[in-house]
């Protein structure tokens, strides 16, 4: 039976709205860069928030609060890497990151442009399943899900969607 894991991913910025990423020293995704996140702790209910809080905690040092994420996708792929159906949670972080965090244990931390980020050693499924999501909808929602069985074609379905109207009001949706 293949195992069924559920994780985040954060996507910060600094001041110069530079996206932050992790060259990852362990696997998954060891050798690539990619935004900061983990796991969730299953064994003490941890909800998608309170992962993406601690973890940011954890890697960057970076205190958060639920009202400083905006979760804008998830992501359900399937058999990736042949090991694990995953299950992935996406935030947009609206607090901004005073500056480069110490590498650690989880790899050495970097500030990329977006327009950098295209030419970067990222997993292959990112470019794909990840950053353009992340253009289009950091700003309203997607949920995705996708066939990542190795040899085979990357199939993306989309599931559902919600833009955010450009308006005085934050948050009337189309």
């Amino acid at each position: 039976m293949t195992p069924f894991k559920i994780s985040v991913l954060v996507f910060l910025r600094d001041g110069r709205g530079r996206q932050l990423l992790i060259k990852r020293s362990k696997a998954p995704n060891l050798g690539c860069w990619s935004p900061i996140g983990g796991k969730l702790e299953m064994e003490r209910g941890e909800s998608p928030f309170e992962c993406a809080i601690r973890e940011t905690k954890e890697e960057v040092g970076l205190a958060l609060t639920e009202t400083d994420l905006h979760l804008f996708a998830y992501i359900s792929e399937k058999n990736y890497e042949g090991g694990a159906h995953w299950l992935m949670f996406m935030f947009d972080c609206k607090k901004v990151l005073p500056g480069i965090p110490p590498d650690g244990d989880e790899g050495k931390f970097g500030l990329f442009t977006r327009e950098e980020i295209d030419d970067l050693a990222v997993p292959s499924t990112d470019l794909v399943l990840v950053w353009p999501w992340y253009d289009k909808y950091r700003g309203g929602f997607v949920c995705l899900r996708a066939n990542c069985a190795p040899g085979e074609a990357l199939e993306v379905v989309v599931e559902q969607t919600m833009t955010v109207k450009q308006s005085r009001t934050p948050f009337d949706l189309v």
